[in-house]
């Protein structure tokens, strides 16, 4: 008779048939097949970079490698170009450009160096972009000079705006343009342009414009007579003048001043030496009757 061996059992044991069970479960499938990995890789890193003089030198080498990129020919600018800009405003640019060149495009920041053009008195707008070849371009506006603007200070050169874009010293470096004076008389440029423009068939040499209590103009002649024209109405207030003058050349007269602030009651102004002629000549005029 043979000896009955026991059979193994064939059920996991209680161990083993948790582990299978928590193999089945999504959450630690996942933990085991890309946590675990990225936990190890972690843990080398951060005992790579533990020590301070490894740290360092991976700091170096990537900033060497940066460099090494940014400085490569194609992305280097060597060359400042100015389009659309005056000689006076090109040398304003370069003067007040930051960069030293040439630079790499990376260090440059377009944004600051356009706000910066358009900073300058002379520029309305600014357009800057990298042009193939390694040339940064300056596309300039410039504003346009309208009007020279007397102060007690300076003669001032603005544009229609009333930007003030230049100073001169003499009225013969800008004998082309119009003179304004008067507080607020940039911001009304546009409005003396138009009165200047309306006298220009009078045929009368004119010294400028005088802004009034910044409300109105007086129109001044070469020889110091003013035509005080109204807050409101000013161009057709100087055509009734124009129409006046056409008729009895009255601005050739001895007149001080016209006075057409009040639309309906036009006054003149004579000059002292006139007003006394014409005393003495209404005295003997009296002294007759």
């Amino acid at each position: 008779m043979q000896p009955v061996i026991p059979r193994a059992d064939p059920a996991p044991s209680r161990m083993s048939y948790r582990l299978q069970r928590l193999m089945l479960t999504p959450l630690y499938r996942r933990l085991i097949r890309f946590g675990l990995p990225v936990l190890v890789i972690a843990g080398l890193v951060g005992g790579y970079l533990g020590s301070e003089a490894r740290r360092t030198a991976l700091v170096e080498q990537i900033a060497d490698l940066r460099h090494q990129i940014e400085t490569r020919p194609e992305f280097m600018v060597n060359l400042l170009s100015v389009e659309g800009a005056s000689t006076s405003v090109q040398e304003d640019i370069r003067e007040i450009f930051p960069y030293d060149l040439p630079a790499s495009s990376f260090d440059l920041v377009l944004d600051d160096i356009r706000v910066m053009i358009e900073e300058l008195p002379a520029v309305a707008r600014a357009e800057v972009r990298i042009r193939q070849g390694g040339v940064l371009v300056a596309e300039i506006t410039e504003r346009v000079p309208v009007a020279l603007w007397k102060t007690r200070d300076a003669l001032n050169v603005i544009d229609i705006e009333g930007q003030v874009i230049g100073v001169v010293n003499a009225r013969s470096e800008r004998a082309d343009l119009p003179v304004v004076a008067g507080e607020g008389a940039p911001e009304q440029v546009a409005e003396a342009l138009d009165v200047l423009h309306a006298a220009a068939p009078m045929g009368l040499e004119l010294r400028g414009l005088v802004r009034m209590g910044e409300r109105r103009w007086d129109l001044v002649l070469s020889d110091g007579k003013r035509v005080l024209l109204p807050e409101s109405g000013a161009v057709r207030a100087l055509e009734r003048v124009m129409v006046l003058h056409g008729a009895q050349d009255m601005l050739e007269r001895d007149l001080a001043a016209v006075d057409m602030r009040i639309a309906a009651r036009p006054t003149i102004r004579l000059n002292e030496a006139a007003m006394e002629d014409w005393w003495t000549i209404t005295q003997m005029s009296l002294g007759t009757n």
